[in-house]
């Protein structure tokens, strides 16, 4: 790339984790991930970089850990109950929140509405890179948000943003988004390698020494990871993804990260025309609504982060005209490839010739091996085409030797299915009650076998 005096020399920077090279190659010799290094301008030694990267205060010296008081830290809710579940209860003084999700999924739109509710007693502000003034008040008047207090300050350029939240010094601000920001002590472009780690270094740097929370958007590839260096996710205190289709009313935010709370919390929403609004019974979303009992279709109480849900894995056994497909949607399609081979060697029943398609209802993304035995029962009620008994729930884990597993907390599980209705409940031997839950009867099971011979038994 040539500039005025001269030309500027150029490396490869990989987008992972952020090490270079001389050229490009296949694969980063950092991370040995491939396909990753990206050209980026070679930065020359910054003039005043002991400043810029001076510690956040000054040495406390050896100490043993029974020394140091532990607190917990206090919560400032956002007004939005869903929003805050995902946190883990609120946002933190002086924490840094990436949030990250696909363009047009309600990430603007669900921090606006947040940061109305907190400028009704808070100093509070959005950065916004990526919009006009006149654009996000256009927005705001459409969800019909009181932003009568809510300051606003349209700006990209890391230096003017940080002497901003210092005068101004706000409760909680929000960066929209990382990747536009760029700082006059680096020469590339905004949304490089470079350009990301070191605008979200010194927001980091500055959020810790203000006491400042600080809510950076993220864009997301075409992969669905954040975009940008993986230390990104390092730096950053909690790290938040959108999920859900763009087409679909419901969205879900899940915590993959958190300092302060628990990961995998899930917070669920409805998109309406006043914007983002919590959903109080997200199991009423994942349950689908059919008419009569249908083959394919079994109900799993999974379990996001402290809350149980309910969610409704359908399958779909079809013979198969050519190589057998095998695809899933919000499963682990490998697991799937485990699990008909389970069924197969210790229940023989054989799916080798057969189309097997399994979907989790709602867009919800199951990622614990609790849903196997929920998965092995949709796929026998398709092939056998005989619906499963009414109000059943099932949930373990389904090992290689045909085991079922217990599956963690259990008994918060079987309770929230029997708040929810539901009568019967095929589980793992060892997640047994010792005491009887009202309303809902357990049938436990050891094996891949067994299970499935309890299903004629109880039809």
């Amino acid at each position: 790339m040539a500039r005025p005096g001269g030309s500027q020399k150029t490396v490869f920077s990989c987008t992972e984790c952020g090490a270079s090279a001389a050229k490009w190659q296949g694969q980063c010799p950092g991370c040995g991930v491939w396909n990753t290094l990206v050209e980026t301008i070679a930065e020359a030694p910054a003039v005043g970089s002991q400043r810029r990267f001076a510690a956040l205060g000054g040495s406390a010296g050896l100490q043993t850990l029974s020394e140091i008081e532990a607190r917990e830290e206090d919560r400032l809710p956002t007004g939005i109950g869903e929003f805050d579940r995902a946190l883990g209860g609120g946002l933190v003084s002086g924490g840094v929140v990436l949030i990250g999700g696909d363009p047009g999924i309600g990430k603007s739109t669900l921090l606006l509405q947040a940061l109305s509710e907190l400028s009704n007693e808070h100093n509070v502000l959005y950065v916004s890179g990526e919009e006009s003034g006149q654009q996000i008040a256009m927005r705001a008047r459409r969800l019909s948000l009181d932003t009568g207090r809510l300051k606003l300050l349209a700006e990209i350029n890391l230096e003017k943003i940080l002497v901003t939240l210092q005068s101004a010094q706000p409760q909680v601000a929000v960066i929209d988004s990382i990747q536009t920001l760029w700082s006059d002590q680096l020469s590339s472009a905004p949304g490089s390698v470079a350009q990301v780690r070191e605008c979200a270094a010194q927001l980091t740097r500055l959020a810790k020494q203000s006491g400042i929370t600080v809510i950076l958007v993220g864009h997301v590839t075409k992969e669905g990871a954040l975009a940008g260096p993986r230390v990104l996710e390092h730096i950053v205190d909690t790290v938040l993804y959108f999920e859900g289709d763009t087409h679909s009313s419901f969205r879900l935010i899940r915590a993959v990260k958190n300092r302060y709370g628990a990961v995998n919390e899930i917070g669920v929403f409805a998109m309406t025309d006043r914007g983002l609004k919590g959903v109080s019974n997200p199991s009423a979303i994942f349950l689908s609504q059919h008419g009569s009992d249908v083959p394919g279709s079994c109900v799993l109480v999974t379990q996001e982060g402290t809350r149980p849900l309910l969610v409704e894995v359908q399958a779909l056994v079809d013979q198969a005209h050519g190589n057998p497909r095998r695809l899933t949607v919000g499963l682990d399609a490998q697991r799937l490839a485990m699990l008909l081979a389970v069924l197969h060697r210790h229940a023989g029943i054989v799916c080798f010739d057969q189309d097997v398609f399994v979907n989790a209802v709602g867009g919800v993304k199951i990622g614990e091996p609790a849903a196997d035995m929920a998965v092995l029962l949709a796929i026998v009620s398709s092939l056998k085409n005989r619906s499963l008994p009414a109000k059943l729930v099932v949930f373990g884990e389904v090992g290689l030797a045909g085991e079922i597993r217990p599956a963690p907390r259990g008994q918060e599980r079987l309770r929230e299915a029997a708040k929810l209705g539901f009568t019967r409940a095929m589980i793992p031997e060892a997640n047994t009650p010792r005491q009887r839950i009202a309303g809902i009867e357990v049938i436990p099971v050891r094996r891949v076998e067994e299970a499935v011979a309890r299903l004629r038994e109880i039809e």
